[in-house]
């Protein structure tokens, strides 16, 4: 027992001890909280004015100087005047209302945001901040009694193609002095679909690829769509396919064969390696052109695919392509050029009906023609260069038409030399 009473008491000892570190860790952990929660409401003026009344009383008293302790009275009595405008309730309902979820580029983005005090008592004015991307807008407002509400509408610029979330809406509430500032955040952020703009292509733009039984190929089957020859009966052939009055001329049963058909697969290859364009223009002369044949393709109901040096993006509708190609960035990335992205499009997409790719002019003819050869075999094929200052032309490389744009406007009248 003797011996067994010293480990007893020190195991006791270092349980005690444990229980006080987890107090104490509690403790700094909740104090710590409160000066962050308290830290967080402080401006930078308010900060300025705590140091200088702390300073102020530190010298007062020190030296006796009454002057100096009566400057900081003032200022501490400031502080604490003014932190009671934190206080009260902002428990408004808040709506934010976005008429327009996806605008073109250009077009002004038009929204509502409501706010009701559906509370008994009354809300001290105050200040509502609405985040757009990486800008805000500012709201002032007044007082609202119980059961009051107000409505401020908004319109929201845009200059350039761009996923810009809007929100969360913040309730601040302050003093007049910009001492201190209180944040509520409410609702959820929604975002805003800038699209690139487009031009309509007519039904006849892309009627170089246009067949609703699919694009014939140099692949004989025995069975398919597309007629092509007669050949002599192999065993396994279908007789269905028996082309009776040859075999009644001939004496031999004699077969049609057929050139096999695949489904119209429209694939769009968009650069976007920043060394492929001069400008941030043609970059978004290109996503323009890629969205006005993808559309164009949609409403042919092509299967269409869209394909960046990052991946695919999605594209099985008209609205999921165009939100699509407003998230779409430049890459400063030294693969995934177009010579390389025709590699991959061919790779993901070897049985492709229409393959196009569009860069800038910054790709030279040798990257072109490199782009042109890594296609897929059998497949139609098209280059467009979005080149700013250059007139819109038309050039073959090989099997390949290369079209140049200065803007996406060309677009419909460049498709034309194409099918002429």
């Amino acid at each position: 027992m003797s011996a067994e009473a010293p480990e007893a008491v020190e195991a006791e000892q270092a349980e005690e001890r444990a229980g006080w570190a987890a107090v104490l860790r509690y403790v700094l952990a909740r104090g710590w909280r409160g000066i962050r929660v308290v830290a967080a409401v402080v401006r930078p003026l308010g900060w300025v004015l705590l140091v200088a009344a702390v300073a102020l009383w530190v010298l007062g008293i020190a030296f006796g100087w009454v002057e100096v302790r009566a400057i900081a009275a003032i200022l501490t009595a400031t502080l604490v005047l003014c932190a009671g405008f934190l206080f009260g309730r902002t428990s408004y309902d808040v709506e934010l209302d976005l008429t327009r979820t996806r605008v073109v580029v250009g077009e002004r983005a038009v929204g509502a945001l409501r706010l009701a005090n559906t509370g008994s008592r009354a809300i001290l004015p105050s200040r509502i901040v609405l985040p757009v991307g990486s800008g805000r807008g500012v709201f002032g407002i007044p007082q609202l009694a119980p059961e009051e509400s107000i409505e401020e509408l908004f319109a929201i610029p845009t200059q350039r193609r761009a996923v810009l979330p809007v929100g969360p809406v913040s309730i601040v509430r302050g003093d007049p002095l910009g001492l201190y500032e209180r944040i509520d955040r409410r609702d959820e952020p929604v975002d805003l679909y800038v699209h690139p703009r487009t031009v309509r292509l007519d039904g006849q733009s892309i009627g170089f690829v246009r067949d609703l039984e699919g694009m014939e190929t140099r692949d004989l089957a025995r069975d398919d769509i597309a007629f092509h020859a007669l050949s002599e009966y192999q065993p396994g052939d279908d007789l269905r396919h028996v082309h009776w009055r040859s075999t009644a001329r001939t004496g031999t049963l004699m077969m049609r064969t057929y050139e096999q058909t695949r489904r119209s697969h429209f694939v769009i290859g968009l650069s976007t390696a920043t060394a492929d364009y001069a400008s941030p223009e043609e970059f978004e002369t290109a996503i323009s052109a890629g969205g006005s044949l993808g559309l164009r393709a949609i409403r042919d109901a092509f299967h269409v695919d869209v394909r960046t040096p990052a991946g695919p993006l999605r594209a099985g509708t008209g609205r999921q392509l165009l939100d699509s190609l407003s998230g779409v960035e430049h890459s400063r990335a030294r693969a995934g050029r177009v010579a390389d992205l025709a590699g991959a499009v061919a790779a993901a997409a070897p049985l492709a009906s229409v393959v196009v790719l569009l860069c800038g002019s910054t790709a030279d003819p040798a990257d072109l023609r490199d782009a042109a050869s890594r296609l897929p075999l059998g497949a139609r094929t098209l280059i467009v260069v979005a080149a700013a200052d250059a007139d819109t032309g038309r050039r073959r490389i090989g099997e390949t038409d290369v079209l140049t744009l200065a803007t996406v406007d060309d677009l419909p009248r460049a498709l034309r030399k194409v099918l002429g």
